[in-house]
């Protein structure tokens, strides 16, 4: 193990660049390599001056240094297409820097500059038991963030949680909402951004967190539902979930010849380091996340009436305000809820027009792609008796869907027509003044020249003077 961590590049790079720091590596980047895997990132923690040696490094590595965050005195350096992270030594003594550490896997620690590995607290053997086990009885009850990254890291990790650390996670669950939002998610986008986030969904629940963080989603436990269902809406959103890694997995069988241009749009950064993947995961879980609010029951039948638009306005609550996300991030999660249902509505109407191809992609950009995934998992989570849940149905929807991607991947590199007049041209035709109605003109021939009712200038003026001239 010692000898792939030093000849990972980035390590022999930084112990060249720091030849006298008395530094350790730490981390994740011990356990990468104790686990076979490859080590891009590093973890460094050294005594004395931090921000002099993050500079050094910079310049033996060829890259640039900031302060990542002045509360924990941390400095990051970005060179090499690699990061390093530097921190001060916990209390001058690197047994006293693992002690503090959250788990053992994480409390190992390689001098730098060569030496043997200190592993006080049988890390290694941990990871080879593929274990998760706090350092000590308080390591949650220090850093209740660390409830949160006990679930991302056995589920992406693939770890058993130790049964004395789930005895004290439980513990202290009531204060997981303590930490700032934003480190919140940026723990929940790893956690769904990770290779098995159906276990640290679940691992949140069983150990009592998902009910201070995330309670909208505990409250989706017991709702019940209409015929076309056969879960619960908890139970549904999980399925949402998991079909959303099916759909990912094989974006051929659900998108056709287009899966190449889909997976690339799905890589895409999105915002607050979340890709529009991970954000299409997120927009799963929490798509019903109002149906609480909106349950109705009368002679017999189940609906949730406006839980779209209710749902988009506590992702306002959820995102913005609580976990401090991005504008862009929160937008786009609220966009994928309140859309999530138009496809469906659309089925009765196959084969569609080109007008009506160009309402659902003008009403749901930027967002037409992501959100006709979603629906796709979410029908494949309906499994109940009622009609929407048939195979015909299923099948019809699956259809559209295919037909709609391949739409909104055009729309997404084309943009809408351009257009053959002017909003002035249009306005000293139809003798209007600027406003909503010349508003409505330009929309107007926008969909008519994408249903290919009009194209050329001659064609669009004459549409809009039959519509002048219809009554009403």
């Amino acid at each position: 193990m010692i000898e792939a961590l030093r000849s990972a590049p980035l390590v022999a790079a930084a112990a060249a660049a720091l030849p006298d720091a008395d530094a350790w590596i730490v981390g994740g980047a011990v356990r990468d390599a104790a686990l076979g895997e490859e080590v891009s990132d590093l973890d460094l923690t050294l005594p004395g001056d931090v921000a002099g040696a993050a500079r050094r490094l910079a310049r033996g590595l060829g890259g640039h240094a900031f302060e990542l965050s002045a509360e924990f005195s941390t400095w990051r350096v970005v060179a090499g297409g690699g990061q390093l992270d530097l921190t001060p030594l916990h209390q001058g003594s690197i047994e006293a820097d693992l002690a503090a550490r959250d788990f053992t896997i994480g409390a190992i620690a390689v001098p730098l500059g060569g030496g043997g590995v200190r592993d006080p607290y049988d890390g290694l053997g941990d990871l080879e038991r593929r274990l998760l086990r706090a350092v000590g009885e308080r390591s949650f009850a220090e850093e209740p963030l660390r409830l949160l990254r006990a679930t991302r890291l056995a589920a992406n990790l693939g770890l058993a949680l130790d049964p004395g650390t789930v005895e004290l996670a439980r513990a202290v669950a009531p204060r997981a909402g303590e930490p700032a939002g934003e480190r919140q998610l940026a723990e929940l986008r790893q956690l769904l951004g990770g290779p098995d986030p159906l276990r640290g969904l679940r691992l949140m629940d069983e150990l009592g967190v998902t009910a201070v963080v995330l309670p909208e989603v505990a409250d989706l436990h017991g709702v019940g539902q209409g015929p076309n269902h056969h879960l619960d809406v908890h139970g549904h959103t999980l399925a949402v979930l998991e079909h959303t890694l099916e759909i990912e997995a094989d974006l051929e069988r659900f998108t056709g010849a287009r899966a190449p241009e889909v997976a690339e749009l799905l890589a895409e950064p999105l915002a607050d380091e979340v890709s529009r993947g991970t954000a299409l995961r997120f927009g799963a879980l929490f798509h019903d996340i109002a149906k609480p609010l909106t349950r109705q029951e009368r002679d017999g039948f189940v609906g949730f009436r406006g839980h779209d638009a209710a749902g988009a306005e506590l992702i306002e609550e959820i995102f913005a305000a609580r976990l401090r996300a991005s504008r862009r991030l929160t937008r786009h999660l609220q966009a994928l809820t309140l859309h999530h249902l138009r496809l469906g509505f659309l089925i009765p109407e196959r084969p569609l027009s080109r007008r009506r191809v160009y309402d659902y992609l003008r009403v749901t950009d930027p967002v037409g792609v992501d959100v006709t995934l979603l629906t796709v998992a979410d029908r494949l989570s309906a499994r109940g008796a009622g009609p929407l849940a048939s195979s015909e149905m299923v099948s019809a929807h699956l259809d559209l869907a295919s037909e709609m991607v391949a739409a909104a991947l055009d729309w997404r590199r084309d943009g809408p027509p351009p257009p053959l007049l002017r909003g002035d041209e249009i306005a000293t035709a139809l003798d209007l003044e600027p406003g909503p109605d010349l508003g409505e003109a330009v929309a107007e021939l926008e969909a008519a020249q994408y249903a290919g009712e009009v194209s050329d200038r001659e064609s669009a003026l004459a549409h809009l003077a039959r519509l002048v001239s219809e009554p009403g």
